[in-house]
């Protein structure tokens, strides 16, 4: 599991919170790894090279919703990867995980991750600043719970790193 996101952009700091707070918190089932990831996308992408089950994101995006919108996603590891844009301090997961299957193609690894979910936010202002606005430091409960349902989710039913998925979908908006 993985909190992304630049604490100096207000909004954006969102998963990097919500990781701080499930550190406070406590209690994650055994073998399950949080990391906050802030800025570091590349570390991440090769971090995940050593392979796992199953993955937990958790970060600003945008979707239809206002701000504060907490949103539950499925990202389609089949679908064709977008170029990786690098850039060592501040890479959106989309980028992370092209960036990721470039390094494994490039070290002959199949599959490192199975099942990759996000959990992720509207934000309303990505402005420097610190601090999130008031919609999405609302928004850190709701996502708290969209975090544990989906980490159950992927403990019930790891996908394969062979490249077989449950075929259940996840999207949905929560709050």
């Amino acid at each position: 599991m993985a909190g992304i996101g630049n604490v100096f952009l207000g909004d954006d700091g969102f998963g990097v919170e919500v990781a701080r707070r499930l550190r406070i918190r406590g209690g994650l089932p055994e073998g399950v790894e949080l990391m906050d990831v802030g800025i570091r996308g590349m570390h991440l992408a090769y971090r995940l090279l050593d392979g796992y089950d199953g993955l937990l994101l958790i970060d600003t995006m945008h979707g239809d919703g206002p701000p504060g919108t907490v949103y539950r996603i499925e990202h389609d590891s089949d679908a064709p990867a977008r170029g990786s844009g690098l850039d060592g301090h501040g890479m959106d997961p989309g980028s992370v995980l092209a960036l990721l299957g470039e390094l494994a193609t490039a070290n002959g690894v199949r599959r490192p991750v199975g099942r990759i979910l996000v959990v992720g936010c509207e934000p309303a202002s990505l402005d420097e600043h610190m601090g999130l606005s008031a919609p999405v430091a609302a928004a850190v409960g709701p996502a708290l719970l969209a975090v544990d349902e989906l980490l159950a989710l992927l403990l019930e039913s790891p996908a394969e790193r062979t490249g077989d998925r449950p075929d259940r979908s996840v999207a949905r908006r929560v709050t």
